[in-house]
C-alpha cells in the first residue's frame, strides 16, 4: 500500500501545476470539513450551524491572523488553530507551486513552442545572413499595413534570435516579428506557424536537400481552403529544380540563386552603374515594379501607353501570351491585359482622364544607329563555382573576338578553365595562376588594357569575413592603381556580407554585387507578387529583353534641355521602353547618378557621356 501510494503521488506531482493546485484545494476542503464536523458534533461553537463552521474554517485557512481574536471553549479554539496552521502550510506550498508554474510557462515561451495565431502573415523557414534583408524589405513593404506580421522558424534558440533581431532591426514600424524554435522539416513544428492562413512562405535554407524536404513538409500540411500555398525557395543546383517542381505541384516559385547572380554580374560588368538600377527595382524602398489592368487602354498599342503616365514608367505587358518585358510597340492591348510599370507605389500608377499623350519636342529627337560592337577585354580576379556561368553569360553579350583573362591561385580554377574554353563562341580565355591580393601581380596584370574587371569572392572559404577582407584588399589596390596610372576601368565585385559594402565604399567602386543581398531582395519581391518572377526571368535571360544603359546622344539632341517625354518617344521609335537616365558627372555620388522613373514633364540638361536606361532586346 505504501508503494502504491508513493507511485500515485509521484504521478500526481508530474501532472503539472494545475493538477497540484486542484489537489491542494481538495486537501484543504477535506481538512476544513473534517475539523468543522468535529466541532459541530461536539457543539463546541455554542450552537453554530455546520455551514457557518465551514465558512469560519475557510476564513482562517486564508487569513490565519483571524484566529487571534477567537473566543470560546478549548476544543473550538484548538480546532480553529489547527485550521490556521494547516492554512499556513498549504498556502506556502501554493505560493511555491504558482512560482514554479509561472517560471515553467515563461521558460516554455522563451523556447518558442507555442502556436502562432495569425493570418495573412509571411513565414520564413530557416536562418541565414539573408534574414535581415528579408526583414528590412518586408518591414518596408508592410509600412502601409497596420498589423503586419512576419514569423520565423529556426533551430536557433528563440532568445538568441530575438536578441539578434533587436540589435539589427532598430525600427520594425508596423510589422511584428515573431520567432519560434523548431525544424522546418518537422510537421509538428510547422503546425505551430498557421501555414494555412499565411500570405507567403520563404524557405531560407542553404542546402538544396533541406529545401526539398521543407517543401515536402509544407505541401503535406493541409490548407483550410482551396487556395495553393505561395512558396518561394532558393536552389543552387539546376538538377534539383525539376525535383522541387514535382514535389510542390507548381505551388512554389523556385529561384536559382547562382544563375541569377552570374547573369547580374555578366550584365553589370559591361555597364557601370547598372547594379544600382537593379538594387532599386528589387527593393521596396523607392520605385518598384507593379502590375495593373486599365480597361480604358483596351484597343491601344503598347507603344501608345508609354507616354500616358506622368509619374510611372511603362516597361512591359502581361497578357494571354505571358509576361513580357518591352514587347513589340504595335502590340494591341486586349481586355484583361495588365500594364507592367515602374512606379513609387501602387497608388501612383494612374492614368490622366483624357488619355491624351503630352507633347514632346519632336525637333530634339535625333535617332542614331549605335556604333558596331567592338571586341572587349575582361579581367576576372579570383574564382568560385559561379565563374563558369559568368563567363558563359558574357559570351552571349560580347562581340566576337573578345577576350577574358582569369587570374587565380585556386586549384579548381585551372581545371574548370580547361573544360570551359572549348564551349565559348565569342570569347577566348587565358588563365594566369597568381595571388590576386598581391600588389605586384595586379600591377603586372593591369599593364594590359582591361576596361572591365570582375572580382569574385571565394565561396569555398567558410569564414565569410575573411573572404570579404581579401576582396576589400584587392579593391583598394585596384583603385590605387587607377589613381596612380590614370587608367579607367569598371569593377564589379562580389561581397558575401552586405555590411561590408559600406566598408568598400571608401574604394569608390562603381558596382557591387552582394550575392545574398541581391537574392534576398528578389525573393522578398516575389513573395509579395509571384508574377514578378516572370519579369525577372525575362530581364536576366539573354534571349529576351534586358536592361541597358545607352548613350543619350543616340536618342536626342543634348544642346538644349529636353523633358523625359521626349526621351521616351525617342526610345519608342527605336522599339525600346525608357524608364530612367544616368548622369556621368554624378557617377561617384550616392546612387551612381542613376534616376529611375523621373517626372516626365521636367526638363533635363544632358551632357556627353550621359545615358538613358531602357528595356531593349539588345
Amino acid at each position: 500500500m505504501k508503494q502504491k501510494f508513493k507511485y500515485r503521488f509521484d504521478n500526481l506531482m508530474s501532472r503539472g501545476t494545475g493538477a497540484l493546485i486542484c489537489s491542494l484545494a481538495l486537501v484543504t476542503l477535506v481538512m476544513i470539513t473534517a475539523v468543522s464536523f468535529v466541532v459541530w458534533i461536539t457543539d463546541s461553537a455554542d450552537g453554530a450551524s455546520f455551514p457557518h463552521l465551514l465558512w469560519l474554517g475557510v476564513q482562517r485557512s486564508l487569513d490565519p491572523s483571524i484566529v487571534c481574536g477567537d473566543t470560546g471553549c478549548l476544543l473550538f479554539m484548538l480546532a480553529m488553530l489547527a485550521i490556521a496552521l494547516c492554512g499556513i502550510f498549504i498556502f506556502s506550498i501554493l505560493i511555491g507551486l504558482l512560482t514554479n508554474g509561472i517560471s515553467s510557462k515563461l521558460d516554455a515561451l522563451k523556447q518558442g513552442h507555442s502556436r502562432v495565431i495569425e493570418s495573412n502573415h509571411t513565414v520564413i523557414l530557416g536562418w541565414s545572413n539573408q534574414i535581415f534583408t528579408f526583414l528590412d524589405e518586408l518591414i518596408e513593404a508592410n509600412s502601409n499595413h497596420k498589423n503586419a506580421c512576419v514569423v520565423i522558424l529556426s533551430t536557433m534558440d528563440k532568445a538568441e534570435m530575438d536578441e539578434t533581431i533587436r540589435h539589427r532591426i532598430a525600427d520594425s514600424k508596423t510589422t511584428r516579428i515573431v520567432t519560434r524554435n523548431g525544424s522546418p522539416l518537422d510537421l509538428d513544428d510547422l503546425k505551430l506557424l498557421s501555414l494555412q492562413t499565411a500570405h507567403a512562405i520563404i524557405i531560407n535554407e542553404r542546402d538544396d536537400a533541406t529545401v526539398i524536404k521543407a517543401l515536402l513538409a509544407i505541401v503535406r500540411t493541409p490548407r483550410e481552403n482551396s487556395r495553393p500555398y505561395n512558396i518561394v525557395a532558393v536552389l543552387r543546383e539546376p538538377k534539383n529544380i525539376e525535383v522541387a517542381r514535382i514535389v510542390t505541384h507548381d505551388q512554389a516559385v523556385l529561384v536559382q540563386e547562382d544563375a541569377i547572380i552570374s547573369r547580374i554580374i555578366a550584365q553589370t560588368c559591361r555597364q557601370s552603374g547598372l547594379s544600382e538600377v537593379y538594387a532599386e527595382l528589387f527593393s521596396f524602398d523607392r520605385n518598384e515594379i507593379y502590375f495593373r489592368a486599365f480597361p480604358e487602354l483596351t484597343g491601344k498599342t503598347y507603344g501608345e501607353t508609354l507616354s500616358l503616365f506622368e509619374s510611372s514608367a511603362v516597361v512591359g505587358l502581361s497578357d494571354k501570351t505571358g509576361v513580357r518585358l518591352n514587347p513589340p510597340m504595335d502590340t494591341i492591348l486586349e481586355t484583361g491585359d495588365e500594364i507592367i510599370a515602374v512606379t513609387e507605389d501602387d497608388d501612383t500608377l494612374l492614368l490622366p482622364g483624357d488619355l491624351i499623350p503630352p507633347a514632346y519636342d519632336a525637333q530634339a529627337i535625333c535617332i542614331r544607329d549605335p556604333e558596331p560592337a567592338q571586341p572587349e577585354s575582361v579581367l576576372i580576379l579570383g574564382w568560385n563555382e559561379n565563374a563558369p556561368r559568368i563567363i558563359q553569360e558574357l559570351d552571349h553579350y560580347v562581340a566576337r573576338g573578345s577576350h577574358i583573362t582569369i587570374a587565380s591561385n585556386i586549384h579548381a580554377a585551372k581545371k574548370s578553365f580547361s573544360q570551359l574554353s572549348t564551349t565559348l563562341i565569342n570569347l577566348s580565355v587565358a588563365f594566369v595562376e597568381e595571388d590576386v591580393t598581391n600588389r605586384k601581380i595586379l600591377d603586372s596584370l593591369l599593364e594590359a588594357d582591361f576596361p572591365h574587371i570582375i572580382l569574385l569572392s571565394d565561396l569555398a572559404q567558410p569564414d565569410i569575413q575573411k573572404a570579404d577582407a581579401s576582396t576589400l584588399v584587392t579593391l583598394l589596390h585596384l583603385r590605387d592603381i587607377a589613381e596612380q596610372t590614370g587608367k579607367r576601368f569598371s569593377i564589379v565585385s562580389e561581397m558575401r556580407d552586405g555590411r561590408n559594402r559600406k566598408l568598400a565604399e571608401v574604394a569608390r567602386v562603381n558596382d557591387f554585387i552582394v550575392s545574398e543581398t541581391i537574392t534576398g531582395l528578389l525573393i522578398t519581391q516575389i513573395s509579395e507578387n509571384k508574377l514578378l518572377n516572370a519579369v525577372f526571368e525575362d530581364i536576366f535571360n539573354a534571349d529576351g529583353s534586358e536592361i541597358y544603359m545607352k548613350p543619350i546622344t543616340d536618342y536626342v539632341d543634348i544642346s538644349n534641355p529636353v523633358n523625359f517625354y521626349t526621351v521616351v518617344e525617342a526610345a519608342r521609335q527605336k522599339g525600346e521602353s525608357a524608364f530612367g537616365y544616368k548622369l556621368a558627372e554624378e557617377e561617384n555620388r550616392a546612387g551612381n547618378g542613376a534616376y529611375i522613373n523621373p517626372e516626365k514633364s521636367l526638363k533635363i540638361s544632358f551632357q556627353p557621356g550621359d545615358c538613358i536606361i531602357v528595356a531593349a532586346k539588345d
